[in-house]
């Protein structure tokens, strides 16, 4: 149950970490920026977002 636990948590960090890159890259198109990223920046990014999300859930 634990291991079943920790995977819907990270398969959840993961999504909401892309929701969040894209929102925030979508929302400084709006201020004028154009940012675009390589697949590594994005690998990246994806995934110390999803650390930090994943930190965001633990009490």
């Amino acid at each position: 149950m634990r291991y079943i636990t920790g995977l819907i948590n990270l398969i959840v960090s993961l999504v909401v970490s892309t929701i969040i890159i894209y929102a925030l890259n979508f929302f400084a198109g709006f201020a004028g920026a154009n940012y675009s990223f390589t697949n590594g920046e994005v690998f990246v990014m994806w995934i110390l977002m999803a650390i930090l999300v994943n930190n965001c859930f633990k009490n």
